[in-house]
């Protein structure tokens, strides 16, 4: 049997899942936030997801992109608007996690963006994420990194 934790853990990998497919649609065709959220709710019912923590996101990041992009943009090799749209989405879903999502270790936060590229971005880009967020993470989780630091 599967514990609570094990299953919260699945349930919000579904949300980030979906999360990715939703933000792209926003980002892309620039539809409703609201409406988008209903489609994905209303189709990944079934799935198990996280449904609170697929809003919230959802709902946060484009409120906080500006703050976002502050956060990693300064560690991009090329223009924001150069960056492949499902990666620069894994980058706001990741740093958004980073900055407003303290109670998930930066660890988790990291390794699920690089799943989500995997699944959903470039053949390379995995490495480019990781890169980013981890350089992110040393910013925005000083203390956690150093407490896991050798």
């Amino acid at each position: 049997m599967k514990n609570n934790n094990s299953i919260l853990f699945a349930a919000r990998h579904k949300a980030r899942f979906a999360l990715v497919q939703a933000l792209y649609q926003w980002h892309l065709a620039q539809e409703n936030i609201s409406e988008i959220e209903i489609q994905f709710l209303t189709h990944t019912a079934t799935k198990k997801i996280d449904k609170t923590y697929f809003s919230e996101l959802l709902r946060n990041i484009p409120l906080h992109l500006e703050e976002l992009q502050t956060q990693f943009t300064s560690f991009l090799d090329r223009p924001l608007k150069d960056l492949d749209p499902v990666e620069l989405m894994i980058l706001y879903i990741g740093t958004y996690e980073l900055l407003y999502r303290k109670d998930i270790p930066y660890k988790v936060i990291i390794n699920e963006a690089l799943e989500l590229t995997k699944t959903f971005g470039s053949v390379e880009g995995f490495k480019f994420v990781n890169g980013i967020l981890d350089k992110v993470a040393k910013e925005l989780r000083k203390e956690e990194k150093n407490k896991n630091s050798p």
